[in-house]
This record gives C-alpha cells, structure tokens and sequence, in this order.
C-alpha cells in the first residue's frame, strides 16, 4: 500500500541540483544517496492506557519517556516486555496464563527517534511497515500522516509518504498500534498450542525509512525459463517498476547490472506517473545465459544465486538503487497416473519430504536460532518446508532456505476458515465472505507475493488449507497471480478438493495427525498413508529427552503425567497424550518412571517417524509428497516437533534422517519388502545389498546378498524377506547397501514384533486410525547390559568444533538405540544446536562405528565440551 502527496518544495531543491553545470573537462558520475535506513534499535512501547498525550505530543521531541520500556523492532509488544525483564519463565508449568490480557486489550504505542541525514537531492521519502497486527495511526514529528482506517491486516505491506513531514536532522516517528479484534485477519496457533496474551499485537516485521531522488525503483522481478532437456542455457526477464514522486516530468535510464553485463533502457516519466519496465532476452542477448549455474534442492544439486543490481540515474543522480539476489531454476508440477499432484524443478520430478513450519509463540527471530532451524531441515535430508500462516518475521528465513537449497511452500492456514479460530462465522468456503474481507485478504496475497517471489526457494503459493477460497475470491487469486508472479503453481486449498474454476487440488490432508505404529503409512490406501501429497501429517506427539522436559515441566510436576503436561500438549483432540500412551504401554511395555518413560519415548519417535518418511520414498512414484505435522514447535511442547523449543532433536529427528538419505536401503513392514532408494540425478550401478536378521540373543538367523542396478530419481523393491523360523517374540533386520566398490553408502536397523501391529480402518477418524491389535516389542527389556568401548577426540574444524566418537560393540548382545550428546562439563547442558551425521544407532556383535559431529564453540558459553553415551540396554559413561 502507497499513501502518497506532492512534495512541490523538495523537487524544486533537487531540480537546481539537477540542473547545475559540471566542469566541461570532465563529466563527473552520477552521484548516490543514502537509499534505506532500517528503523531497528532505539524504539520505545508502552500501553497508550498510560500515556495521557495524544499522537502529536507522542511525535515531537520533548517528551518524557520515563517508565517506557525498551525495544528493537521488528517485535510484538509482549516480546519486547520479556525481553526487558518482564515475566520472567512464561514457558515453565502454567505461568503463561499469569499474563494479564486486559493489559493488551487497547491500544500501544511505538516511539522512535532517529536522525535524517541532510542531503537536498532528497526528494521522497516514504516509510516502509512489512508487517503490523493489526491497525495502527502513524505520526511523525507531529503530524499524522496514515490512519487505522487504511492501515490494517497482519499480511498488508504498506509504504506511506513521510516526504511533509520528514525533515533533516532530529525526527520523531510515533505508531499507535490496535490489536486484532474477532474476527480480523490476523495470524494464529489454530490448535498447535496456546495463544499468546498480547495476540501478537506489534510491529511484527521490519520499518524502513526510503529514500530516493524524484523516482524510486519499485517491486523488481526475475524470471528464468531453462531449457529443460539440456539445461545448458536459460533466459531472464527483468522488471521493475519506477515511480516518478514529484509534478514535473523526470527523464532518465533505468540499469541492469548482471554478471558483469549492463543494460540501461530510457525512460520519461510523467508527473505522478508509476511504470513497468521490461528487460526481455530478445532485447538483451545477455539474458540469454549459456550454461547457466541452476539453483536446486541441496539433495538434488547446488543451490546457486545470482545478483542484480538495479539503479535509476538521471543526467547527475542515481536517484535510486535496488539488489535482488535470485536463483535461475523453473518450477512446474504435474498430474500424475493417478491423478496425485506432484512438483517438478528445472524438470526434474522432486519427492518432497518436509515438514510444518511456526513461528515463535511472541514472534522472536534470533538469527542464530532461525539459521540453526534451517540447517536442521536440510541435516534432516528434509527438502521443503511448509509455511502455514506464518511466513517469518522477515527475509531472513528466505534467504536462508534460498542458501541451504530448502524448498518453501508458502501460504495461508485454516486460522480464516474456521469460527472458533477466526472470530466470525464460517461456512463451506471458510471466514472471508464479504466484497471488503475479500478485498483485504487478496491484498494480503498480493503483498505477500511481491515480497518473497524473487526468492527460488518458494516453489508453489498454498491459497487454501482445510477449504476453498470463494469462487470470487479464488478469481482475485488468479488474477493476482497472471500479474505477479506467473512463475509457479498456486494451489487452492491443502486438501483434496474440487474447485469449480481450478478443478482438483490434487493434493490431500486426511491425517492423521495422532500416534500410528509403522505399518500404517505401507498399508493405508484411503486417508493418510504413502499415497499423492500429503500437505500434513504424522504419528502425533513427539516428546524431548529430559533435559528440555525439566525446563518446561516445574519439579513437583515431573511425573506422573498431569494436566501440567497436558498443558504442554497441543489443544482440542491433541490436549493429552494418551494414544500416545496406549502404544507405548502396549507396544514397549507399561512405563515405570519417568527415565523409562523418556527412553522408550524416543525409541517410538524414532520408529514412528522413520515409517513415515521411509514409506513415501518407497511408494514413488504413485507417492509425490509428504509434510510432517509439525517440523519445529512454537514453544516448550510435547507434540508435533522433530527438534523442540531449545533446538533438542528428539528420536524422530534422527528417524527422519536416517529415512531421507538421498541414496537409502529400507524395509516395508506389510509385504516384508527390502527397498533401494536412489534419489540422485545419477545411476546407482554395481551396488550390493546385504540383509541379515538376528533373533532376540543377537543370533544371525537368516543371511543374503542381492545385486542392485537402479536409475536416477526412483526407487525399487530388491527382494522380500522368506518366512524365516525363530523369529517370536522380537527380532533385528540389519540392512547394509554397498557400491561397486564395496564401501559403505547406507545402512538400517529395525527392531521388529513377530505379532504386527493390526489397524482399526473402518474407525478411522480425521486426526487418526485405531490401533485394533499392538505389536509385542515388550522382550526388549530382557537384553542384557553392554559395555561399550568409547574412543572420542574434539577438534577444530574451521570454525566450527568437531567431535569424533569410535564405538565398538565387543559383547555377545546387539547395543541397541544407543545415543550420542556432547554437554558441558560444568553445566552438563546439551551443546546445541549440533549435527551429527548418525545418532540413535544399534551395534551388532563385534561392529565398530565411528561417527562425527559439529557444532559451534560459542555454543558452550565458555565450557568444556564431554561426550555423553546412553542406549537402551548400554551402561551409561
């Protein structure tokens, strides 16, 4: 949004600049101004129920700021209170409903003072709000120059002319922020967890000050079409638009500067007059690009970026300057044969496999938690992750993804489309139903898809979660997206349903989204299981080790269960853990303290969420795509989380690695299938598959080797397991892949029940499938102790520190589910973030492992870094 006026009196000083005459001798260059200026630190907030003047007072010097609290922005209101030292351990038991909401039921305000360079070649200067929740009056040295009467919506963007009120030296900017009402378009924890007090209400993304000459560059956009058989050559569009900001005509040459090549097109603007301007490679021979460096996914090639730099220059001006980095990748998606959707890049058919992205519960983007959460995606060998609702606080999230080669589908949640979430009622077509609602939120889109389209990581627009736009509002989608970005598909809803403009979604959202064991992702054929695209699921809760459940969970609540954990649940169907529960009594044995139950907890993550994964890979190419609900957490939670709060990988972070290796030896639980995985652009050739099964006293029962040939991009049963005697009540399936040379290039353990797990199919409900018989894993409590031999070395790498850990099973008995940490010697915390390359791993008799991990020195805070080794049946070191 662009709140505009004349500023007759600053072009007529930038006009006198302009016409001044150089020495003849020697023309001097264009000269640069100072473009944006991040309104980042130095902000004060306080309730507007405590300030007695009104927003001219707010905005002019003078006024007294004691008992106003401190802030940085981008930051909601509640997150700047906390981190001023205000309500100290929130996420501990309860205490978040300590918070009183009536202190967050009016408006608050927002005060920075900042300094304007003097410089007369100024001419416009606008103030850019990425993000406000949810309306706000804006004020600036006195004057207000925008009203909550056009400024409002969580996903608006808006720039608003400061150019009559901005002067050089000192200036006084006030907002006055209005939380979201019922009803409002604003974002939302759905059921996830518990809603914050302030409802988010703040600046909640980054302030600019903008400044140009008499015309701004605006919204600029790059687009590459490969050629998708040879991808050796590509061509680029550029364009830009460029606003004139003053009432007289201004003529200059909007430039392009790629890979060491320039491009400049005239350009005469009228008063007043915003233009499109189009670089095209029939044009530009140069944006015809031989052998162009294309961005991929990170487990399909490298995520290569390109730079554009973009400046408008007058006779003795650049009067603005813009860079976008971008990536030269085409994006498609296809209808496969049985009419599943699936995504393609740079041609090449991609299993997607991700998980649900939340932003923090008070909206705090720490760069070195945010960039942790990334790097954890891609150690995950996860490609893609899903942003539903929540789009970050800012372009760093992008950038980072854009970096890592992790894909992004971006869109909106069912916060709009369900009453008891949104505020107002709903119907088939969700919460937005008026011509003014619709408006807004194809506004929102809109604004939305301009700020993040450059970035190559996003890959598809999701319009729709749990229904459909409105026919009327889906037609403002379309023409939204003809005229913003025509690059990438748009998807209506995340669940399988029929529009009547754009026809099937080809895509589902069936669940479940609570506890099922293994087998249900091979078998099911109806509702959730390794069928087309599933937009979100997985086997429900996924409970941290006991480090991070002491920094939820108060001391007298620690165990048994109670509602303070309940309280760490997520809500509605998902507010205890007692499915959860059930399998793990059931399947693993009754729990008997809160030890045991952490580590049959991770045994099951681990479990559970290999199958998942494993079965999507398996089942291609009738399998297209998997998100697992969810990938990070919010807050200190219990469910829905391969990594929690505090950067804690739990058991099911490392089934999913271990299940997404780009090259993977696998086994499917229903038909006792042995499966290669190669999900490279290249042939798997001269490989070996060994496949051993031991019984309960880690005897080798059955042995047998298979030879594998197997293209790129698919996969392919190898064999299936014989009927083999002995094998009640529990026994091992040690898989190991080798290549033609005979090294290593994957390897599985499974522990596996005689007696499989039974589904209740016909009581499936929509968040999950009754387990009808469990599967009997109980006689692993019966392995006898290992005694581990441990050798470990830290060292530097770069800047990061490395450990390396040699483990070798020297007894008679199989060391299973044993686990890897590094803690601080003092503290005994865990180092984290880390990245190891294997964890939760099982050592036949006799088998040595070595496996290594990294993470960063600042992380111990002055520590000394020891390893730590636990296991299911391993005397703890």
């Amino acid at each position: 949004m662009s709140i505009s006026k004349n500023v007759p009196f600053l072009y007529a000083l930038a006009v006198l600049l302009l016409i001044s005459t150089a020495p003849a001798c020697r023309p001097k260059p264009p000269q640069s101004l100072q473009y944006d200026i991040p309104l980042v630190d130095g902000w004060l907030i306080r309730s507007s129920a405590e300030v007695k003047e009104g927003g001219a007072v707010v905005s002019a010097p003078g006024l007294d700021v004691a008992g106003w609290c401190p802030a940085s922005v981008p930051t909601t209101v509640l997150a700047a209170l906390r981190k001023n030292g205000e309500y100290p351990d929130l996420f501990v038991g309860k205490n978040l409903e300590a918070v009183p909401q009536e202190r967050f039921a009016g408006s608050w305000w927002y005060r920075k003072e900042f300094d304007l360079p003097a410089d007369r070649r100024q001419v416009s200067a606008r103030l850019g709000f990425d993000g406000i929740n949810y309306r706000a009056d804006i004020w600036l040295n006195g004057r207000q120059i925008a009203s909550r009467d056009e400024v409002y919506g969580s996903f608006r963007t808006f720039e608003v002319d400061s150019a009559p009120a901005v002067k050089p030296g000192p200036n006084v900017l006030a907002v006055e922020v209005f939380p979201p009402q019922p009803g409002d378009f604003t974002f939302g924890f759905v059921d996830w967890n518990p809603r914050p007090p302030d409802q988010n209400m703040g600046l909640w993304r980054p302030v600019t000050l903008r400044l140009s000459g008499p015309v701004s560059i605006e919204q600029p956009f790059v687009t590459s079409e490969v050629n998708l058989e040879t991808l050796a050559e590509a061509e680029l569009t550029i364009t830009a638009e460029v606003i004139n900001h003053t009432n007289q005509p201004v003529s200059g040459a909007l430039r392009a500067e790629l890979e060491g090549s320039v491009l400049s097109q005239e350009v005469k603007l009228d008063p007043g007059e915003r233009r499109a301007v189009k670089f095209t490679s029939q044009q530009f021979p140069e944006l015809k690009i031989q052998e162009p460096r294309l961005w991929w996914p990170h487990h399909l090639g490298e995520p290569n970026l390109y730079t554009l730099k973009l400046s408008f220059q007058t006779r003795k001006l650049i009067s603005d300057e813009d860079t976008v980095n971008f990536g030269i990748r085409e994006v498609g998606d296809y209808i496969n044969e049985q009419g599943h959707r699936g995504f393609m890049i740079n041609g090449q058919k991609v299993l997607i496999r991700g998980g649900g992205w939340v932003d923090d519960l008070f909206m705090v983007e720490e760069p070195r938690v945010l960039e942790a959460k990334v790097k954890y995606t891609r150690h995950m060998n996860l490609n893609t992750i899903r942003l539903e609702g929540f789009w970050g606080s800012g372009p760093e999230l992008y950038n980072l993804c854009d970096r890592h080669g992790v894909l992004l589908m971006a869109g909106w949640s069912c916060q709009w489309e369900w009453e008891n979430y949104l505020g107002k009622p709903d119907d088939d077509f969700g919460g937005v139903k008026t011509p003014e609602d619709m408006d807004l939120v194809a506004r929102s889109l809109q604004d939305q898809v301009v700020m993040w389209r450059n970035h190559p990581s996003v890959f598809v627009w999701m319009l729709g979660s749990d229904k459909l736009p409105r026919p009327e509002l889906e037609r403002k989608y379309d023409q939204i997206m003809q005229a913003y970005d025509p690059s990438r598909p748009a998807v209506m809803s995340a669940k399988g349903l029929r529009s009547e403009i754009s026809g099937d979604t080809g895509v589902k959202m069936n669940g479940p989204y609570d506890y099922v064991p293994p087998i249900y992702w091979f078998e099911d054929t109806k509702n959730g299981g390794a069928f087309g695209f599933n937009t979100e699921t997985g086997p429900g809760p996924q409970p941290p080790p006991l480090e991070s459940l002491k920094k939820m969970l108060p001391e007298g609540h620690l165990w048994p269960i109670d509602d303070i954990w309940n309280y760490h649940c997520a809500r509605g169907e998902f507010n205890t853990l007692d499915r959860y529960l059930e399998a793990m009594n059931k399947r693993y044995g009754k729990v008997k303290d809160l030890d045991d139950f952490v580590r049959k907890a991770q045994v099951a993550n681990y479990e559970a969420m290999r199958a998942m994964f494993e079965a999507f890979a398996a089942h291609r190419p009738v399998a297209t795509g998997v998100i697992q609900w969810m990938l990070n957490a919010a807050w200190p939670k219990l469910y829905w989380q391969l990594y929690d709060y505090y950067l804690m990988p739990n058991g099911a972070f490392y089934g999913a690695r271990k299940a997404s290796r780009p090259v993977h030896i696998l086994y499917d639980p229903q038909n006792d299938g042995v499966y290669v995985i190669n999900d490279r652009l290249g042939h798997l050739s001269g490989a070996k598959v060994q496949i051993r099964v031991f019984d309960l006293q880690s005897r080798e029962i059955f042995k047998d080797v298979k030879d594998v040939e197997l293209g790129p991009n698919t996969a392919s049963e190898i064999v299936r397991l014989p009927a083999i005697k002995g094998l009640a009540p529990v026994y091992f399936l040690d898989l190991k892949l080798a290549d033609n040379a005979g090294g290593l290039v994957a390897e599985n353990f499974y522990w596996l029940s005689a007696k499989k797990d039974v589904m209740n199919y016909p009581a499936t409900e929509w968040y999950f499938t009754p387990i009808k018989e469990f599967a009997d894993l109980t006689a692993l409590e019966k392995l006898p102790l290992v005694t581990l031999k441990i050798l470990s070395a830290f060292e530097q790498a770069g800047t990061e520190q490395q450990v390396k850990v040699t483990l070798q099973n020297p007894a008679e008995t199989i060391a299973f589910f044993v686990n890897l940490s590094v803690v601080g010697r003092q503290s005994g915390r865990a180092v984290l973030p880390i990245y190891w390359e294997d964890n939760c791993i099982s050592l036949l008799p006799g088998e040595s492992k070595t496996i290594s991990a990294t993470f960063s020195p600042a992380d111990l805070q002055g520590d000394e870094p020891i390893l730590r080794v636990d296991g299911w049946n391993v005397k703890t070191q």
